[in-house]
């Protein structure tokens, strides 16, 4: 700090306009900054909104009694619907979920440990290989008699945590584009199960089967609003970061020069000795 310090003091006798220029320049950086951060925390034309995050458990109704052949059907707005399967004795049986007039994501590596990152967004795109697969019918293959959990998304748009964001010019038009996109995902699917084992429905003895979906409805909707105390902490810190690489170049140029004058004067010495 004493030899920065003193490095300093030389370049404002050589320059005494240079104090005046740092000091203009970092308070129109601060104000700047400063105009950011209110512009953002008083008008910042997005709005987050809370949705209802519940898992519901419909009871399912047989198709044919006695055999692994369910529906069930729902009505609200549906992000997730988890299928948990036991008990069933051949590696050969298939499970297939159809959801009437209305096309679902599945893919094998959704809910897979390890990969929370993959939820089928993005066109299904991830950093893995795999993507999500679009239809309203899905055959997945059993692996024996141990519990086996499958997970598909049947939308999108809808905050899988609860928790979305919207632009809009104000917190009416904000709520009414809320709830517009909850109410368009709202629809009458009915679900249809059946396991197959050798192209045959199979008995449904010894086999448990449940239905988990999650729902959202609109809870509430606020204005997104920075912290302006934390926010402008972090523009200091970035104005001091600033300052810092500015300086960094001309410090780092001026002790190369400063090391590389002294050591020819010392050669040169040297050669005269």
């Amino acid at each position: 700090m004493v030899l920065l310090w003193g490095i300093m003091k030389k370049a404002l006798a050589k320059n005494p306009n240079m104090l005046r220029t740092m000091i203009g320049t970092g308070l129109v950086l601060i104000l700047i900054l400063s105009y950011a951060v209110y512009s953002n925390t008083m008008d910042s034309e997005y709005y987050g909104y809370t949705t209802t995050n519940e898992s519901e458990n419909p009871d399912l109704e047989y198709n044919d009694p006695g055999m692994a052949n369910w529906y069930f059907t729902s009505r609200e707005a549906i992000t997730w619907i988890n299928i948990s399967i036991e008990g069933v004795v051949n590696d050969t049986s298939i499970l297939v979920v159809e959801a009437s007039g209305v096309e679902w994501y599945y893919s094998p590596l959704l809910g897979i440990a390890g990969e929370e990152i993959f939820n089928c967004e993005d066109e299904g795109f991830s950093d893995v290989s795999e993507s999500c697969s679009l239809a309203s019918s899905h055959i997945i293959q059993i692996n024996g008699p141990n519990i086996q959990i499958i997970r598909g998304r049947v939308s999108l748009d809808l905050p899988i945590e609860g928790l979305g964001y919207l632009q809009s010019s104000n917190i009416s038009n904000a709520e009414l584009g809320a709830n517009k996109i909850i109410n368009n995902e709202k629809s009458t699917i009915t679900w249809t199960l059946k396991i197959y084992d050798d192209g045959k429905i199979i008995s449904n003895d010894g086999v448990s089967i449940n239905v988990e979906y999650v729902s959202h409805e609109l809870v509430s909707i606020e204005e997104f609003k920075l912290n302006p105390v934390q926010e402008s902490i972090y523009s200091l810190a970035t104005l001091i970061g600033c300052f810092f690489l500015l300086l960094f170049i001309p410090m780092t140029i001026y002790f190369s020069a400063s090391y590389k004058s002294k050591n020819d004067e010392r050669i040169r010495m040297e050669t005269l000795e």
